[in-house]
């Protein structure tokens, strides 16, 4: 593996020895490597390395069906484990308590991790780290170009950081080694994971619309690169054509790593033009938004924008309102927009909703709203909240760059939004059948989609 991919949070270098992976973002046992720099430390030692993970309850935002949605596939994957000889760990509670209790016991040379930019996964990590007197190594499994590699400050925009990413896609996207059964044993009785107590920590008796699992993300990935990705340059900004892949829920829970959707995509038998649209997407944007997150301490309030963006919002701030709305208003569905109220109803039902639409969301929670403070926080709680990929970088920065211009630039001045980029319903209508998205989104709340 790549060295370049490791980064050390507490500077005590990582030596070979007994080694423990601490899953947290990259939740599967394919296509991973910081398991796979796990089991390399190991096999350098002769000696046996495991997987861990720790169910911490009441993550921000986080709901029963997230928790669910997650158990679901860290099932799956502690089965694929289990098949490579790799003992599954799972944990419940404070990871900054249980990981070093479980470390010390198991007496653990080095302590892998991988990488998420958010803060509250990273002040874990910190005092995990901290409370170790052995080597705690980082591994970005979840970039194709590292984060850290990639740049070391925060990037403008798309524009400043394709060059700087494409440059290095060369020397990362590679395809992954294949995991080997590992034949050391790490222990002689290793519990097994207590998923009825899991579960019954985040109850959830309501239908799932979207099956977890590396497996159903592999299935929901070929799909998109056998059947949609042909259309895709064309069709994905369009809500009623399924053209999008769908991946998002799998990237952020880490049952499919995003290294190996690029790689399918580019072997696939589609038009360079829809390939180059989708790699835009999944890497460059994508890991724009984790640059975002690392280098700008307040991705999650509108302090984060740039000078510019938060200069013109204030200008505009006691502009007048046509509506302004409660958070309940929003929640429940009661604007006075149909289509807005389809996007909030997508989101609701079915924990996604369409690229293009977000965008639309997001921008008349800004227009409906008293502040643009309110409008980026109503925005970042809903998306959080419904959303079954929210909690993640690429929310957040979706919420930064529709209310506070983040990673946008200038446009034309008009009220309450200032300069920030301006979408109304009729230039959705110009680009979709809002009447048919509408009706398609009617007929799944009446229960027939």
């Amino acid at each position: 593996m790549d060295i370049r991919r490791t980064y050390s949070l507490n500077k005590r270098q990582a030596k070979a020895g007994r080694t423990v992976y601490w899953m947290s973002r990259d939740q599967r046992a394919k296509d991973n490597w910081a398991l796979i720099y796990a089991a390399e430390l190991a096999k350098a030692a002769d000696s046996a390395f495991a997987v861990v993970f720790c169910l911490a309850q009441g993550f921000p935002n986080g709901n029963s069906y997230h928790y669910r949605f997650m158990i679901n596939g860290l099932k799956e994957t502690a089965e694929e484990l289990e098949a490579l000889n790799i003992p599954f760990y799972l944990l419940i509670g404070r990871p900054q308590e249980e990981i070093p209790k479980f470390v010390k016991y198991h007496k653990i040379d080095t302590l892998v991790c991988d990488f998420m930019p958010l803060k509250v996964p990273m002040a874990w990590r910190e005092e995990v780290a901290a409370a170790l007197d052995i080597p705690v190594i980082e591994v970005d499994a979840h970039n194709v170009v590292p984060c850290r590699i990639a740049s070391d400050k925060q990037e403008y925009a798309a524009r400043t950081i394709r060059p700087k990413i494409h440059r290095l896609l060369g020397e990362f996207l590679t395809e992954f080694p294949q995991m080997n059964r590992q034949e050391a044993v790490f222990s002689e009785s290793v519990q097994a994971p207590d998923w009825k107590r899991a579960e019954t920590l985040y109850p959830y008796d309501g239908l799932f619309p979207v099956i977890a699992g590396a497996k159903a993300g592999t299935e929901t990935l070929n799909e998109f690169t056998g059947e949609k990705l042909p259309f895709y340059n064309e069709k994905r900004n369009n809500p009623n054509f399924d053209a999008q892949s769908m991946m998002s829920p799998y990237f952020h829970f880490g049952h499919i790593a995003p290294q190996r959707a690029a790689l399918n995509v580019l072997a696939a038998d589609a038009p360079d033009a829809d390939k180059d649209a989708y790699i835009e997407e999944l890497i460059v944007r994508r890991e724009l938004s984790d640059n975002y997150c690392l280098y700008n301490p307040y991705y999650d309030s509108i302090d984060g924008a740039d000078s510019w963006a938060l200069k013109t919002l204030d200008e505009h701030r006691d502009d007048r309102r046509d509506y302004v709305y409660s958070y309940e208003q929003f929640e429940l569905v009661e604007t006075h927009d149909t289509l807005w109220n389809a996007a909030q109803n997508q989101i609701r039902l079915t924990g996604r909703m369409h690229g293009y639409m977000r965008m639309y969301w997001a921008k008349k929670i800004l227009e409906w709203t008293a502040d643009p403070e309110t409008a980026f926080r109503y925005a970042l709680l809903l998306n959080d909240t419904y959303a079954l990929d929210g909690r993640d970088p690429n929310g957040y920065v979706g919420v930064a760059w529709s209310v506070a211009g983040v990673h946008d630039r200038a446009w034309t001045e008009r009220p309450v939004y200032g300069k920030i980029r301006y979408m109304n319903r009729n230039g959705c209508r110009s680009k979709f059948d809002v009447a048919g998205y509408i009706d398609r989104i009617d007929e799944i709340k009446n229960g027939g989609g």
